[in-house]
């Protein structure tokens, strides 16, 4: 029995994962990540660095950021506390949805997560105040393969759920394709 339910988006390689919850009177239990049951986390399918990450302020946007070939990670993004909107970009050139996104509400509440595969970008908003992400990578981060892609982008497009209150300068001033 799998304790995560898969849920295909309409981007190839992208998927949102419910974890299952087992619950009683004191509160619940479910496995965070499993390797053997989520082996489309990378083509190693290791975990090779975790990420944690806090953002105090609603409607802050954070990214949209990825690496670079052949540096292309895989991720596991979760939320721990609060809500975001996570979006994850295509940035294959090669691939029939370059270009395209797709957004997910990650909430401590609903328990849900994206396994975002390499030659994605990824950044989030947030839905409310202090917010925490867990991020899981199949490889290490290599800062010369570092890139980004600007938020606000008018070829990408992505409906932000509310009003944008806060971005870094590097996120701000980060290339349009």
């Amino acid at each position: 029995m799998s304790r995560f339910k898969r849920i295909h988006t309409e981007l190839p390689g992208l998927l949102v994962v419910e974890r299952k919850r087992f619950g009683d009177e004191r509160g619940f239990f479910s496995r965070f990540f499993c390797q053997e049951e989520l082996s489309e986390l990378g083509p190693s399918g290791v975990i090779a660095q975790i990420n944690h990450s806090m953002t105090r302020t609603k409607g802050a946007v954070r990214g949209l950021h990825f690496q670079r070939p052949p540096h292309e990670e895989a991720k596991f993004v979760s939320c721990l506390a609060g809500a975001v909107f996570d979006v994850a970009v295509d940035m294959r050139p090669d691939s029939p949805t370059y270009l395209h996104w797709h957004g997910e509400i990650l909430s401590a509440e609903n328990a849900r997560s994206m396994m975002i595969p390499g030659g994605f970008a990824h950044g989030f908003q947030t839905l409310t105040e202090n917010c925490e992400l867990i991020y899981l990578h199949d490889k290490p981060f290599a800062p010369e393969a570092e890139g980004g892609l600007n938020a606000l982008d008018p070829r990408v497009n992505i409906a932000w759920p509310i009003e944008i209150t806060q971005m870094s300068e590097r996120d701000r001033n980060l290339a349009f394709v």
